[in-house]
């Protein structure tokens, strides 16, 4: 079994896991996020491809250790590392940030991630991406996403905002306002240009994978 599909078959197993981040070891949550990283990014050849180079996975890892110190009463060390590692890779993560299992940032580089934040399982961040906030200097002041959103490259997701489950973010886009689950949104504003959340008769079940076809001809159009 390849490195890719031996991610995947354990992406599946975790998939059935209803334990969060703070419920599960340290490095079990690492190893998680590493193999996310493989199946994720096409250009990782093996989990060490992953594990050596990855500068995305490297500012998740630093995230989970400083989290866990800030979590475990150790806040003023988790800011110092936290600041070192702004400096190191580019990254912004406050400590105290919550995100989820299985998180992948794509490249990384100018990821800022407020004090306030909620990620949920499975999403994916590329890189120049803003969780921030809109003035507000008291409580809840950054947005929550929920599980499997995705991202794109340089949006910015502003206030205590909410996006659903299955989103997506285009690149570039600029979102002030809740987004429902399943959608697509782009522009600035962000407004939603792709909508999802059919719930009539499906001809093929939701976790249908068209490349495990044999014939070519059949898996192109399923994808259409």
């Amino acid at each position: 079994m390849s490195a890719r599909l031996a991610a995947r078959a354990a992406g599946v197993a975790s998939a059935s896991d209803m334990r969060t981040v703070d419920e599960m070891p340290l490095f079990e949550v690492m190893r998680e996020d590493a193999r996310a990283a493989l199946e994720r990014d096409p250009a990782a050849n093996s989990i060490w491809d992953i594990v050596l180079y990855s500068t995305g996975t490297h500012i998740v890892w630093a995230h989970r250790r400083h989290h866990w110190l800030y979590t475990h009463g150790m806040r003023g060390l988790a800011l110092l590392l936290a600041k070192r590692t702004r400096r190191r890779l580019g990254a912004d993560i406050f400590p105290s940030a919550q995100i989820g299992r299985r998180f992948t940032i794509d490249h990384g580089i100018g990821v800022v991630i407020g004090a306030t934040s909620i990620i949920g399982d499975d999403c994916l961040v590329y890189q120049g991406v803003t969780f921030g906030m809109t003035g507000k200097h008291g409580g809840k002041r950054h947005p929550t996403l929920g599980n499997n959103v995705m991202v794109g490259a340089g949006a910015i997701v502003l206030g205590d905002i909410t996006v659903g489950d299955n989103a997506k973010v285009a690149a570039g886009s600029v979102v002030v306002h809740d987004v429902p689950h399943d959608v697509t949104v782009a522009g600035v504003p962000a407004k939603v240009v792709r909508d999802r959340r059919f719930s009539g008769p499906h001809l093929v079940e939701d976790d249908f994978d068209p490349s495990e076809l044999d014939d070519e001809n059949i898996r192109w159009s399923c994808t259409l």
